[in-house]
């Protein structure tokens, strides 16, 4: 028996099914999420979704997953997919029936990946038949949980217990308030959103038992501690196809060249401890990350100065930005992925003292999926802008095995990730 997943993408879910112990087989079309998988050992069959038969999988399979494509849907889009939706309901009421009428519905869809988010009825009525799957699990963006109720109708007419509803990441343990539809049905248990763990606001513990811990932020995800202040790496051969460094203004600046424009005056603090996190060649200036471990904002390292980091999603006028010791927005890279930046702004208590002009580093692959929950040496495949885009299409490793865990009888052990690099 296997858990089925539909549309794997580079393994969010199957990350999660192997830290409870668990294997899948994911279905999966895009070349480098499928290498991507390959690298991390994760069974993959690269078919596209909606012409694969679902003969092989009849008998054999206990849980079925899905994270149709959400480019049709999500805010970044065009959201095409909200115009096709009344198209995406009849598909999915048709296929419930054993009706196929895509090709047809197809054939009027404004976006034709639309109609996707109706296959995983196709596989469910093949494996209802057999008397499976023994649970469901499906995500997608918010927008598409009026699709997800309608599965729901059909499921419990199946004799499913089925929850659907809008769950936050961040309430999970992932440094990220990525907001998803989520539905979740079982044969055997009562379908019931897995308890948060986290909230905005730490709670103190009560005569009930430990409260939910904070919101984890990014800057704890990376492994930066409350006090550090590091300068994020600047590499060449930083843009999507493996060009130069991408940043808004055109430019490769660095706190380095600050410091060399004599722009700023670091106040030199000999007992002050230094701890460098490098990435990359130690040897160049552009390609390390120094940390300060300071007590107050006013002390700096020597030749350093402390530094306030927040994360810009783009480079819109309503670009969601968030310090780092908050949690990040929804990540989303596509065509865009070159303007999602880690934004410098100086120190303000040298009153009087010219101050640098705030500097711009974009955020990496590997700073992007651990904000995704997934593992510090997670094998991406692909040139940049085809690592951030599976990055940003990942279902967040931790909060699937949150919403897994009920269906597999296991226990989320908080050690169970590993958030910091």
């Amino acid at each position: 028996m296997i858990a089925l997943d539909l549309f794997a993408g580079p393994g969010g879910w199957s990350h999660a099914l192997a830290v409870l112990g668990v294997r899948d087989i994911g279905l999966e079309w895009d070349e480098w999420a499928c290498k991507t998988r390959a690298a991390q050992g994760q069974l993959t069959i690269r078919t596209d979704v909606a012409m694969y038969p679902v003969g092989p999988f009849l008998g054999k399979t206990s849980g079925l997953i899905a994270s149709p494509p959400c480019q049709a849907w999500s805010m970044a889009g065009k959201r095409l997919g909200l115009l096709d939706q009344p198209l995406v309901h009849q598909a999915v009421a048709d296929l419930a029936t054993g009706r196929d009428t895509r090709e047809q519905l197809l054939a009027a869809c404004r976006d034709e990946r639309s109609l996707l988010a109706a296959e995983p009825m196709r596989y469910l009525h093949a494996l209802h038949q057999q008397g499976q799957p023994e649970w469901v699990a499906m995500e997608e963006v918010p927008d598409v949980l009026p699709l997800w109720r309608q599965y729901a109708a059909i499921l419990r007419s199946w004799g499913f217990s089925v929850w659907t509803g809008i769950l936050n990441s961040a309430d999970y343990g992932v440094p990220q308030t990525r907001r998803r539809a989520i539905l979740l049905a079982s044969r055997t248990r009562t379908a019931e959103p897995p308890p948060p763990t986290h909230a905005k606001v730490g709670e103190p513990e009560s005569l009930f038992g430990p409260g939910r811990a904070q919101w984890v932020s990014m800057a704890d995800a990376l492994g930066w501690g409350a006090t550090d202040r590091p300068v994020p790496t600047v590499c060449a051969g930083g843009g999507p196809g493996g060009g130069p460094e991408p940043f808004p203004s055109g430019s490769r600046k660095t706190l380095t060249d600050a410091r060399d424009r004599g722009t700023w005056k670091p106040q030199i603090t000999p007992a002050e401890t230094k701890s460098p996190r490098t990435r990359g060649s130690s040897a160049s200036p552009r390609a390390a990350r120094k940390c300060c471990r300071s007590e107050g904002p006013d002390r700096a390292c020597v030749g350093e100065v402390r530094w306030t980091w927040s994360l810009r999603s783009n480079n819109q006028a309503n670009a969601t930005v968030r310090r780092s010791d908050e949690p990040a927005g929804t990540l989303f890279f596509g065509h865009r992925a070159n303007e999602c930046v880690w934004v410098a702004e100086p120190p303000s208590n040298d009153v009087g003292e010219e101050q640098p002009t705030p500097e711009s580093i974009r955020i990496t692959a590997q700073e992007a999926g651990l904000l995704q929950t997934f593992p510090a040496d997670y094998r991406w495949a692909g040139n940049k802008g085809q690592q951030f885009s599976q990055i940003g299409n990942a279902v967040p490793p931790r909060l699937a095995a949150h919403l897994l865990a009920p269906h597999l009888g296991k226990t989320l052990c908080p050690d169970d990730f590993t958030l910091a690099a």
